[in-house]
């Protein structure tokens, strides 16, 4: 009988231990969320699917990009003529998040639009054309199996400040662990990243000036991220966007030329020919103040491939004759002095990286670019073709031009030298996620979505330790009573005899 009790408490105990530690050490539920951000830009739309813990870590959502997909055919903005496609155009790419969104979590996982300059200047030159535009939308992605929650053209200045976020995020400027805390908490609020961006409409720069200035406080936005407080400065120059920027300065130089529909331009390639429709240059609000009468209603261009010359004529663009302010950019805006390092995205990143001037070991010194963007724009037109084959002659022609305008704007805009050229930093990606404004929209849409209670084990810790100190006492107390019993000290043998 005792050994049949002593058994029986023996593998109970051994059978609790085990109970215990499984039940306890068990895997937890992944508590994950997911959110949708398309970037509805002038050129075209992105589709991007986020995720974050439910749980936050200091009010802030933790997010990371897990799925990108780029719509097919032009942004929404150049659907005004056909406005009712515009929404049909982003069904496919809504069916690849659907893949992408675990089913049981269609139904609470927001989606948002945000339009950027493409849509701010269709707004500025047909209203009723942007709201149809932006009805498309909304009727797509209401019917969308997720939880719609707005498409809207965000303005410029939110353009350049979520930006700002997500470099400053990816690159952990704002929140670190372990050992880098301390390191951190070392570190000035300043050091953060500026931010430069540069779309097809639009130009943005973002930072954290040195020092406050009440100049220009319409320049000045307030973020508080992980705990801490920011002023950053930042402003949003449409019109500047590498695309509308060239559309401004085909219509500066046949407004100077005398009467003649020929155009020689030496910011494009020597041997290289396009013809413009003049309705078409001056029909948007870039340029539409430039329009003026002519006696043909087109523009034959033929390349030239001289940088220098496209420099002189890309410059013209910068207005920096009237400065109300201690210093400015260009066309009269406030800038401060620039602070710290920048990371510079979108067009800013795609021209460079295709020109081999995005190094990540050591940014390249400022004349070495000057004169490797010299160089390719020297190169004949049938030679840049056959190098390039497999890119589309549209963007392929505008390489040159692209690239002496970033230089134009970085340098005469913005004015950064060869002394703090170094200080900016091309960025394509940042671990997994795209440098853009979409995963900072997302940080700070993040907020406003409750957060759970993380998903804890069954036990406390204190209680998990004693359970199992407990069932490991009873399970070695029964073992050595066992053995005392099968092995009993010769003294007590003597005395039983």
């Amino acid at each position: 009988k005792i050994l049949l009790i002593l058994g029986f408490l023996s593998t109970l105990a051994v059978i609790a231990l085990i109970a215990v530690a499984v039940t306890q050490n068990k895997p937890l539920p992944k508590n994950i969320k997911y959110g949708i951000v398309l970037d509805a830009g002038s050129s075209h739309t992105n589709l991007y699917v986020y995720e974050w813990p439910a749980e936050k870590e200091n009010d802030t959502g933790v997010v990371q990009q897990v799925e990108v997909c780029k719509v097919e055919g032009p942004g929404i903005s150049g659907y005004s003529h056909a406005t009712e496609k515009a929404g049909p155009s982003l069904a496919q790419c809504l069916r690849q998040a659907e893949e992408v969104i675990p089913l049981q979590q269609h139904q609470e996982t927001p989606v948002y639009l945000g339009a950027t300059a493409g849509m701010r200047l269709l707004s500025l030159e047909n209203k009723s054309a942007a709201d149809k535009v932006l009805s498309s939308v909304e009727k797509t992605l209401r019917s969308a199996p997720f939880n719609f929650q707005g498409a809207r053209i965000i303005s410029g200045q939110e353009e350049g400040a979520y930006g700002w976020i997500t470099i400053n995020y990816l690159l952990g400027n704002f929140k670190q662990s372990g050992w880098t805390k301390l390191l951190h908490s070392l570190k000035s609020i300043s050091e953060t990243s500026g931010a430069l961006d540069l779309g097809g409409a639009s130009t943005q720069i973002t930072f954290v000036p040195d020092g406050l200035s009440s100049e220009s406080p319409e320049n000045l936005l307030y973020f508080r991220l992980y705990g801490k407080d920011y002023l950053v400065y930042t402003h949003s120059f449409l019109c500047y966007g590498k695309d509308q920027a060239l559309q401004q300065k085909l219509a500066g130089d046949l407004q100077a030329s005398t009467s003649t529909s020929s155009l020689l331009d030496p910011c494009f390639h020597q041997g290289y020919q396009r013809t413009v429709n003049i309705s078409d240059l001056f029909k948007n609000p870039c340029t539409s103040a430039k329009k003026k009468q002519f006696p043909f209603s087109q523009l034959h261009i033929q390349g030239e491939g001289n940088y220098q010359k496209c420099r002189r004529n890309i410059q013209k663009l910068f207005n920096k004759t009237n400065c109300p302010y201690s210093s400015c950019s260009f066309n009269g805006i406030y800038l401060p002095p620039l602070q710290g390092d920048f990371g510079a995205f979108s067009a800013f990143y795609f021209v460079m990286n295709f020109l081999n001037l995005t190094s990540e070991q050591s940014p390249i010194a400022l004349d070495k670019v000057t004169s490797a963007i010299e160089s390719f724009c020297a190169r004949p037109w049938h030679e840049v073709k056959t190098a390039y084959y497999q890119i589309k002659e549209k963007y392929l022609s505008e390489y040159c031009f692209s690239g002496a305008y970033i230089l134009s704007l970085l340098e005469n805009g913005y004015e950064f030298t060869e002394k703090n050229w170094q200080r900016i930093h091309f960025l394509g990606k940042i671990g997994s996620s795209d440098a853009g404004w979409t995963l900072g929209y997302m940080l700070n849409l993040t907020n406003m979505i409750p957060a759970e209670e993380p998903a804890v084990p069954p036990l406390s810790h204190g209680s998990y330790v004693g359970l199992m100190v407990l069932c490991s006492l009873v399970l070695v107390s029964v073992l050595l009573f066992a053995w005392l019993l099968y092995h009993k000290p010769k003294c007590l043998q003597k005395g039983i005899v």
